[in-house]
């Protein structure tokens, strides 16, 4: 077994988070378990509770390092500025990500903090960044601005995807339609429907 004085904290932290993310591939979160983490990096479970509050907090760096990596995949889309182009393109990448990295995606929205406990704000700014990504795509549709509104349309758009997404993971759609399919149908009526509220307003 290692020695604590062979790694430097920050070290430690990234073995630590690694070991989480590889058993959370394998198994899920129901499957990780500070004991293996600890056993995989060679270090005793006091180790990892010297890098982290507790085993919520460790979950949370985790995750917060998947919402890292969705944001700068879906951040490499380049925004048209034509909302329903720029949408699919944004949940394209979406789909693409969650398919590939499935059971940590899951963990993002299985993992629940114990009642009483508030998310951190660094957790929730990496979540706005992703809806901010939405948001953007959204903004031609109201010229005069308005962000509540956006921010508004933007999370329907946000939990419709993951809906979709978690339903085709779990294999449950009819043959023949997809994810995709379903969002594409999704953000046209969506868009559509926006865009006549805006004519109504005019």
């Amino acid at each position: 077994m290692a020695r604590r004085s062979d790694h430097t904290r920050e070290e430690l932290t990234r073995m630590a988070l690694d070991a989480a993310h590889a058993i959370t591939a394998d198994e899920g979160l129901r499957g990780l378990r500070a004991r293996q983490i600890a056993r995989d990096i060679g270090y005793t479970i006091g180790t990892l509770y010297n890098l982290f509050e507790d085993f919520d907090d460790l979950i949370l760096h985790m995750n917060g390092e998947t919402l890292d990596a969705l944001y700068r995949t879906c951040s490499e889309v380049e925004l048209k500025g034509d909302p329903t182009e720029d949408l699919e393109a944004l949940a394209d990448r979406y789909l693409e990500f969650t398919r590939g990295h499935q059971q940590q995606w899951s963990a993002v929205f299985e993992h629940t903090l114990p009642r009483g406990r508030a998310v951190p704000d660094w957790y929730s700014e990496k979540v706005a960044k992703l809806m901010e990504l939405e948001a953007r795509a959204l903004a031609p549709l109201f010229p005069g601005g308005n962000p509540d509104r956006i921010a508004h349309h933007a999370r329907v758009l946000w939990t419709s995807l993951f809906g979709m997404a978690l339903v085709e993971s779990a294999e449950r759609l009819p043959e023949g339609e997809t994810a995709r399919s379903l969002v594409r149908s999704l953000i046209g009526t969506y868009v559509a429907g926006l865009k006549d509220n805006r004519k109504g307003e005019l």
